[in-house]
């Protein structure tokens, strides 16, 4: 029995050490940002990209020895996107007096990220780009519609403005979605803690609004609740695109965890490399 106990304790030490050793290379932080969002509708209408579109999330990285092979990493982000179109811009002779459809959508975004990088200034700065597969769900929308022809009636009985929670239903709105994400950054490193600036791009490959076949008009939607889905026939794709600017507060779980890349490679010695002989 007391053996068992002391190969338990001597296991429980052996991993917890591997996991102290294996913390030496993993940082954690905190990010938020700023941004703008659009949607590549198809058929393609009348749109336009909208600012003021928020982000934050938390972000883990493990850097790994070998220099080549960059970091691996995971963001856990509460995403605005969205996007606006003018629904009878043919109506219109002046771009400047389209009347827009704008849509925002708070999403719960997961990107998994591979991100190579460089050390510049003693590792005191960490230059690099990402690339990220994306996984999201759409949480809840907001809307607000300048276009009085899509509130029930020609008139838009004097309406100029309808707006509020846009209800997302099985039938017409897709919850989740996945997509692909590029982007480039600075990180400075002082000790253990780090600050960083990042751009960052995600291109949307699922669509927010289900397809013809599934939803195909609006008349109830009309009925029920005027001026919230202005699109009498549901695109055929709706993927979101969002970019953001972002700053980044980290901490690096070691004090020596890139100690190891000031290791200089060993010089070949061709005097001892042996001789070839052969056609």
């Amino acid at each position: 029995m007391m053996m068992t106990v002391k190969r338990i304790l001597f296991t429980s030490l052996f991993a917890l050490f591997a996991l102290f050793e294996l913390s030496a290379q993993h940082t954690f932080a905190i990010t938020a940002g700023y941004g703008s969002a659009k949607s590549r509708l198809y058929p393609k209408q009348e749109d336009k990209q909208i600012w003021g579109c928020y982000q934050a999330g938390v972000s883990w990285r493990y850097y790994s020895l070998p220099k080549g092979v960059g970091c691996i990493g995971a963001d856990l982000e509460w995403v605005q996107r969205g996007f606006s179109y003018a629904p009878y811009a043919s109506l219109y002779n002046d771009p400047s007096q389209y009347k827009y459809y704008t849509r925002h959508v708070n999403s719960l975004m997961l990107p998994i990220v591979w991100q190579p990088h460089a050390y510049l200034f003693k590792h005191h700065l960490r230059v690099y780009f990402e690339a990220a597969f994306t996984l999201s769900v759409n949480i809840n929308s907001t809307f607000e519609n300048r276009e009085p022809m899509t509130f029930g009636s020609a008139s838009g009985e004097g309406l100029e403005v309808i707006s509020g929670k846009y209800n997302m239903r099985l039938e017409r709105d897709n919850r989740f979605g996945y997509g692909l994400a590029a982007g480039a950054g600075l990180d400075f490193l002082f000790g253990q803690i780090e600050i960083g600036f990042r751009f960052r791009y995600n291109f949307g490959y699922s669509d927010i609004m289900k397809n013809r076949n599934k939803y195909y008009d609006n008349v109830i939607d009309q009925i029920d609740y005027p001026g919230e889905n202005p699109f009498w026939y549901t695109p055929i794709r709706s993927p979101l695109d969002n970019m953001t600017f972002s700053l980044k507060i980290g901490w690096r779980f070691s004090k020596d965890g890139f100690e190891s890349w000031k290791v200089k490679k060993k010089k070949r010695n061709k005097q001892q490399d042996p001789a070839k002989f052969g056609m």
